[in-house]
């Protein structure tokens, strides 16, 4: 089992940047795909972005051009750099980490460890 903590999280205006940071422990981190996630009020989880183990990346649409995630396997640390931001990006962003090691996916129920969110307010 891996432990996730979010942090980076807060209100910015439309137009704004903000990085989220992912810190975990416990497990072997590079061998899983890590992810970013985001639930806003009355919606279901959806899925923003995933870097793989081997590094490679999948952005949801509505955040392609304006998310980077990124990762330091050193530091066992996820990064999510969000640039423009818009209202409609406004939620809670979970990390999570992949139940299996070396598999890619981006569906949230493949994803078996979370942290517990960092609130992102963007204000119009």
């Amino acid at each position: 089992q891996v432990q996730l903590v979010e942090s980076g999280g807060g209100l910015v205006q439309a137009g704004g940047s903000l990085r989220l940071t992912c810190a975990a422990s416990g497990r072997t981190f590079s061998s899983y795909t890590m992810g970013w996630f985001r639930q806003a009020p009355g919606k279901e989880r959806e899925f923003v972005a995933y870097i793989s183990y081997g590094g490679s990346t999948n952005y949801a649409n509505s955040v392609k051009g304006r998310f980077t995630i990124s990762r330091d396997n050193a530091k066992m640390t996820v990064y999510l750099q969000m640039n423009s931001l818009k209202p409609e990006d406004t939620a809670v962003y979970y990390c999570a980490a992949d139940q299996f090691r070396y598999r890619v996916s981006s569906q949230v129920d493949d994803f078996g460890s979370w942290g517990q969110g960092t609130q992102v307010t963007v204000s119009s």
